[in-house]
């Protein structure tokens, strides 16, 4: 189970992360999980330079080990990065020490302070573990708007009318540019970033720094 739009309830449990950005413009920040992967990000990539648009990428450490070209291409093109733990880990499977050490594996290879916590789920008490290690990425970034492009049961027509519906200025959006998503995201993506610059919005990545 999946929620297109984030409710007010759920930013309520979890005040500590960003959902949405305020904006008082046309601006939303589209970001991608699960990557980088050598087909899927390419094609993004692609996209995002034929409308000027930047992003946020959250990677996954494995990926960009095996990937370290791909992920270097993210940014050469100005696009922001962001760690997505090393393999891929839902925190509410696991226990605080073996994420928080999943999230620094990762942090090898993504210097970053942007974290998304893998299917959006993690514990209370591992985002407070997160608060109190500062080599630890501070910026816990949700969505407001899920995309369910990993979803093989719908079309990309259902993936647009998500997106379409739901977002407003200072969305944050969540696509994927992994193998299991592409059957969706690659139709959608080009028909989302026309559509929104036809109403002359812009598109963002979310600011990010460095962390050794």
């Amino acid at each position: 189970m999946y929620l297109i739009k984030t409710p007010f309830w759920l930013r309520a449990i979890y005040p500590n992360c960003i959902w949405r950005k305020p904006a008082n413009e046309k601006v939303i920040y589209i970001s991608f999980d699960d990557g980088p992967h050598p087909c899927a990000t390419p094609f993004v990539l692609e996209q995002l330079n034929k409308y000027n648009a930047k992003a946020t990428f959250f990677c996954i450490g494995n990926n960009v080990l095996s990937y370290p070209n791909i992920y270097e291409s993210i940014l050469h093109h100005g696009h922001a990065v962001g760690n997505h733990t090393y393999d891929h880990l839902n925190g509410w499977k696991v226990g605080t020490d073996d994420y928080i050490n999943n999230i620094k594996s990762a942090g090898n290879l993504i210097a970053s302070n942007l974290f998304r916590p893998p299917y959006g789920r993690i514990k209370r008490c591992q985002i407070k573990s997160i608060k109190s290690d500062a080599s630890l990425p501070q910026q816990i970034i949700m969505w407001d708007v899920l995309s369910a492009d990993f979803d093989k049961t719908l079309s990309g027509e259902d993936c647009a009318r998500n997106v379409i519906k739901h977002t407003q200025p200072g969305s944050i959006i969540v696509f994927h540019d992994s193998v299991k998503a592409s059957g969706n995201m690659i139709p959608v993506l080009p028909k989302v970033l026309e559509h929104y610059s036809k109403l002359g919005y812009t598109f963002k990545a979310l600011e990010f720094k460095d962390i050794v």
